[in-house]
């Protein structure tokens, strides 16, 4: 559905990354409902992706019984809903992510708390 603006917008917007420590990145894990929507955080541009996976999910996912059980090398990467491939040494600015950026994570095999999706 569009919007109709019904007077000029003639401001800036206030969610431009200048207004953010960080560089904002959304990050969500498929079938966990246990988590009803993706985490928003503020992330440098430099951070590698690994340390992304290795230091900061487990900060976000790590009390879900499943997060203990994933199989990383076997994880499925999605960009703005379409297939993708991080490179896990490479920053997550060479990953090609930018502010507001949207990934999502699947666990082939893990579906939440007894296959519920939560």
């Amino acid at each position: 559905m569009s919007v109709v603006a019904v007077k000029p917008y003639d401001f800036p917007a206030r969610d431009r990354r200048e207004n953010f420590p960080a560089p904002l990145l959304y990050i969500g894990w498929e079938d966990h409902l246990m988590f009803a929507s993706p985490v928003c955080l503020p992330l440098p541009p430099d951070t590698p992706f690994g340390a992304l996976v290795q230091g900061v999910l487990p900060g976000v996912y790590g009390e879900h019984p499943d997060f203990a059980k994933i199989d990383w090398s076997q994880v499925e990467w999605f960009k703005s809903g379409q297939p993708w491939t991080p490179d896990p040494a490479k920053s997550l600015q060479a990953n090609g992510l930018q502010h507001k950026d949207a990934i999502r994570f699947r666990t082939p095999g893990l579906t939440g708390i007894q296959g519920t999706c939560s």
